[in-house]
């Protein structure tokens, strides 16, 4: 202890429940990035040591396991599962991709938008594990074709010798040609899948924990974060750099070739084989079915509700008839009332009594969901990690650390704001390449509130670039279960991935940083320090 009092003199001032707490985040931190442990096991670490080091009462730390995040999450999920349940997900993706058609440039931007759009709304996992064996099939079919095309044209008898060289090269060139292209489609639906999860509050774990963080460390801010305040920032923000990341793989993958890349001119029996498998797939499909149309009106009917609940421009649904005086609904409330109509909504169209072939009444069909589906498919894990990521945020308010921390990162009010948002996103987004987006998250959330209130710097300025950084690992297969999907589906090798990621990862920040600073300060007022972030507000003793 002397020798840490002698070369760290700030120790000595650390109570013993704040160094306690100092523990356990940096104990929680090693697990989360070594995985030693389950992540979700990790995350119930909090219940055993808060209250055994006299943090936290028990009781008081397992409710931050069932927060009003939680409830959004679990609302959000059970809408995704009904979707893929369904195969709503699909017929919407087929459709855009009949829509776009298959010259190699647009059918990228096709594969890039449909998956996008998919994760804003269902995991990115799933949406890159539905979308990338359908671009392979397009893609193969577009080079077995190609290759007929020129055994065709190889058929005139002399010279044997100089055509057989000529086929010889083409075949390779051919095959070298639908390598790159097999490359950048895989990289580019894994990297969509990740930029489109950000647009949404529910679309990506991180976001819900940054939520879930701000209605923790400043109970007072209003609601400022909510599905339609979000969307207003993330979504322009998701179609800007979804654009350039398309651009810059088709530079890498296809080159400069306009003519080539977009077809301009061209008009091949290739192009009407690979088109003719996305329409064998849509017709497999079928025709909608009353349980699918169900499907679709309530998740319209979710997204209007959620978008109409808090506009910001104008009263709300919910602020006319439930919030006047305190935010009684709030878009967990409404995303567990639509999904809950799952479980109650018939799946086929009800008859009106009546007999079967062996004259037993007629059993009621089956609803939309059923809890044995919903249990498959819900990822429980990340419901622990959520909760585990709060506990960890009340402790430190509890415990006086994050006050320490805030007081300790005072120094930095000399730097301008755009340097300290910038840099952070950059250590964000690269640690993220290491460890899972939402250990991350859950790590610097706590530390970036503390710090912004001590500098006296709207606390968003700094948690809501971070966030969204955090979902920009693009260089590693082991990053993100997209990238590994892709990894495993492509021919690509982890050279690709990084030449690919790194100048996207830089561009995602650079983009963040421009949102943050244009409508994202407009939206959110980022250039004053509010009332509800002041210290004295946030810190219990």
């Amino acid at each position: 202890m002397i020798v840490c009092c002698v070369h760290f003199p700030c120790l000595s001032h650390v109570c013993v429940q704040e160094a306690s707490c100092g523990f356990v985040i940096i104990l929680m931190a090693l697990y989360w990035c070594t995985e030693c442990m389950p992540l979700a096991v990790t995350g119930l670490l909090p219940v055993i040591l808060f209250p055994m080091m006299g943090i936290m009462e028990s009781s008081e730390v397992c409710i931050q396991y069932m927060k009003d995040s939680n409830m959004l999450f679990v609302g959000g999920l059970l809408v995704a599962i009904a979707v893929e349940y369904w195969n709503l997900h699909k017929r919407i993706a087929l459709r855009v991709l009949l829509i776009v058609g298959v010259r190699p440039a647009l059918l990228m931007m096709g594969f890039m938008g449909t998956t996008a759009f998919l994760s804003m709304w269902i995991s990115n996992t799933a949406s890159t594990a539905m979308m990338l064996p359908i671009a392979n099939a397009v893609l193969k079919q577009l080079c077995d074709t190609e290759g007929q095309e020129n055994q065709a044209f190889e058929m005139e008898p002399e010279p044997e010798v100089e055509e057989s060289l000529e086929a010889r090269e083409r075949r390779l060139k051919r095959e070298a040609k639908y390598l790159n292209l097999d490359k950048g489609m895989s990289l580019s639906v894994c990297y969509a899948a990740s930029i489109g999860g950000t647009a949404t509050l529910t679309g990506t774990t991180p976001n819900l924990i940054l939520k879930g963080q701000v209605d923790e460390l400043f109970p007072g801010n209003g609601d400022i974060i909510n599905f339609a305040s979000w969307f207003g920032f993330s979504f322009p923000n998701m179609v800007l750099m979804l654009i350039i990341s398309w651009l810059w793989l088709l530079f890498m993958y296809l080159g400069c070739n306009m003519k080539k890349s977009f077809g301009c001119g061209m008009n091949k029996d290739g192009d009407k084989e690979a088109y003719g498998v996305m329409k064998n797939e849509y017709k497999k499909l079928g025709s909608m079915c009353f349980a699918e149309g169900c499907v679709l009106v309530l998740f319209v009917l979710l997204i209007l509700l959620w978008f109409t609940r808090e506009p910001g421009f104008m009263p709300g649904w919910a602020t006319v008839l439930f919030n006047k005086d305190r935010p009684y609904v709030t878009d967990g409330t409404v995303a567990i009332l639509m999904s809950t109509l799952f479980f109650v909504i018939p799946s086929q169209l009800p008859r009106c009594g009546g007999y079967s072939e062996d004259g037993k009444p007629l059993k009621a069909p089956p609803t939309l969901l059923n809890w044995d589906v919903v249990q498959e498919k819900m990822p429980w894990n990340i419901l622990l990690l959520l909760g585990g990521g709060f506990a960890l945020a009340r402790g430190s308010e509890v415990s006086g650390l994050s006050q320490w921390l805030g007081e300790s990162l005072a120094p930095l009010q000399s730097i301008p704001p755009f340097a300290i948002s910038f840099l952070l996103c950059l250590l964000t987004a690269t640690f993220t390449e290491c460890s899972s987006n939402v250990a991350t998250t859950t790590l610097f959330l706590p530390i970036l509130a503390s710090m912004a209130v001590a500098i006296k710097l709207h606390p968003l300025y700094v948690m809501l670039p971070c966030t969204i950084c955090a979902s920009l690992a693009f260089m590693l297969p082991v990053a993100t279960p997209p990238n590994a999907i892709a990894f495993s589906y492509g021919n690509l090798k982890v050279m690709d991935m990084a030449k690919a990621g790194f100048v996207l990862n830089i561009v995602g920040v650079i983009t963040i940083n421009i949102a943050l600073n244009t409508w994202g300060a407009a939206i959110f007022n980022l250039n004053t320090f509010p009332d509800w972030a002041n210290v004295t507000t946030i810190h219990t003793p």
